[in-house]
């Protein structure tokens, strides 16, 4: 008993993370999976899925759909509609990665061997992610030759191609760390799947919807000057007849709101990609510029988020009186560092809060949950 009243049980806690204690707990994750045989055919079947819809969009591009004028850009084209798929798909594909990381070891009772060894909770935490992270890296860089496919098509830069994948992979990270935490949280695996499910919605339609709404609850009311004229029956103003009529407007303020929809995954890809292409169009007096490609979907969304960062000012209208609306040619600045900023802090208090779910030995669990 002596022995035994002595005995110190030391608490490990987040602590610092070795990079050693991490990889370890990757390299068993890492087994666990491969050992599981179906990811090969999940890995299959994505890229078989994705093939078939850069087939699709490649045969939608065409000569008669682009023009002459867009035809060098098709490979940029192709680049946009495919990666915005493959993020649509990675989104759904990432939660499932790390949802029952923790509470599915848990139900096993297979946590707790790793938890009596020196591994420190923190290393655990960045382990499993690098595990679930890894594997979602694994998903995207199979779609590396559709990429090189939509090289070659051309309009596509190296650099834009690059980044793409690098801000991607960053997202993807962010998922899996998000759903992680709810894995630590929640006891049931059928439950933080589900919530893993619901996170991802919230930072997609979710913060479209709320950006929304909170333009429309954020808006001016402003007086606007109309010119009404009577009209001949041919369509012509009547002589003396025109007048200018003021009345109250409603002036959205996105200007206010932008950075709600900033955390979404779609806006900071969007954004972030570099060197959008561009073709040159003639102006009235002969001399030629440079214009965005209209058809390159991450162009486009890029171009409306930097828009929204405007603010609307009272301008001439196009039929007489004034309006209000964003200047023309009015640039506003980029959304993506704010958005990724968002979801790397989130990121990185989700990972803490797993490393502190973690931490042994355990005072208090919820009803129902056990060790091993």
């Amino acid at each position: 008993m002596c022995g035994v009243r002595n005995l110190k049980i030391g608490k490990k806690g987040v602590g610092p993370v070795s990079l050693a204690g991490a990889l370890t707990v990757a390299r068993l994750e890492f087994r666990l999976r491969i050992r599981a045989g179906r990811w090969r055919w999940l890995v299959a079947a994505w890229f078989l899925v994705l093939l078939v819809v850069t087939v699709l969009v490649r045969a939608a591009l065409s000569e008669r759909t682009l023009g002459q004028e867009q035809l060098a850009a098709r490979g940029a084209i192709m680049f946009g509609i495919v990666m915005l798929i493959v993020l649509g798909l990675a989104l759904l594909v990432a939660p499932a990665l790390a949802a029952q990381s923790v509470n599915g070891d848990r139900e096993r009772g297979t946590l707790a061997t790793l938890q009596v060894t020196r591994l420190r909770a923190a290393e655990i935490a960045v382990g499993k992610l690098l595990a679930s992270w890894g594997t979602a890296a694994v998903f995207l860089l199979v779609t590396l030759p559709l990429a090189l496919w939509c090289y070659a098509e051309g309009g596509l830069s190296v650099l834009r191609l690059l980044t793409v994948y690098g801000v991607m992979g960053l997202l993807l990270g962010v998922v899996c760390a998000l759903a992680l935490a709810l894995s630590a949280l929640l006891a049931r695996s059928t439950t933080s799947g589900v919530l893993a499910y619901l996170t991802v919605f919230a930072l997609t339609v979710g913060t479209f919807i709320a950006f929304g709404l909170a333009t429309v609850l954020t808006q001016d009311t402003a007086t606007a000057v109309e010119q009404s004229c009577g009209y001949n029956q041919d369509g012509t103003p009547q002589p003396g007849s025109c007048q200018e009529v003021s009345y109250e407007t409603a002036v959205p303020r996105t200007d206010r709101t932008w950075w709600i929809l900033a955390p979404n995954p779609f806006a900071v890809l969007a954004d972030s990609a570099p060197a959008a292409p561009s073709r040159r169009e003639r102006r009235p007096d002969g001399s030629l510029q440079e214009v965005a490609v209209p058809l390159d979907p991450l162009g486009a969304l890029s171009r409306t988020l930097h828009q929204i960062r405007v603010r609307p000012v009272q301008q001439p209208g196009q039929y007489g009186g004034t309006e209000f609306s964003v200047p023309s040619g009015a640039v506003g600045a980029a959304v993506w560092p704010t958005g990724l900023g968002i979801d790397l802090v989130l990121a990185a208090g989700a990972v803490w809060l797993t490393a502190r779910r973690l931490r042994t030995p355990v005072y208090r669990l919820a009803r129902g949950q056990r060790i091993a």
